[in-house]
């Protein structure tokens, strides 16, 4: 029996990674979902004196878009965060992660700025708080506040059409 103890380990393991392996790590689920926007209180990126809090996101259904200057992926989504600032209407939220204020805005200011509010998020407080583990993260908050959808990694023109526009309209017609 001792000789089979290597062999039921190594298939254990072999059966995790499987598991593992057939899960998309984009739906990743997130206790926050149903739940009210952390409570935050921090500086705006383009002026530290205006400070934003999650009563920004009330009253209207929100994009919360986590990103930085350093992210890579990012630049791949920028593109589309630009197209739906342009042609449609729901209020786009950026939270600009572990950056400089400076690279924050000059980033922004090379790609454009999709952005309404942007929170400036440099120590994590605000990321760490959604449980963000990086860049770029996206939030779907309803009229109250509430997280509705996480979405991992850069949104897609298909994440868009598919999944993220249909939801932000049924939640404007809530």
């Amino acid at each position: 029996m001792k000789r089979f103890i290597p062999l039921i380990i190594f298939a254990l393991i072999g059966l995790a990674f499987a598991i593992g392996l057939t899960r998309d790590p984009r739906k990743l689920d997130t206790v926050l979902i149903e739940t009210p926007f952390p409570q935050f209180s921090l500086q705006s990126l383009e002026d530290p004196q205006v400070l934003l809090t999650e009563a920004n996101l009330k009253n209207q259904v929100s994009l919360v878009n986590v990103f930085g200057s350093w992210c890579i992926a990012c630049n791949v989504e920028h593109p589309i965060l630009m197209d739906i600032a342009q042609n449609e209407t729901v209020n786009l939220v950026g939270i600009n992660w572990r950056d400089k204020r400076d690279k924050g805005q000059d980033w922004l200011e090379r790609q454009g700025n999709p952005y309404g509010d942007i929170i400036f998020d440099p120590e994590s407080i605000l990321a760490i708080k959604l449980g963000v583990v990086g860049a770029p993260e996206t939030f779907v908050t309803d009229k109250s506040g509430t997280i509705r959808y996480k979405h991992i990694g850069p949104i897609s023109r298909e994440d868009w059409t598919q999944t993220l526009k249909p939801l932000i309209l049924q939640l404007e017609t809530d």
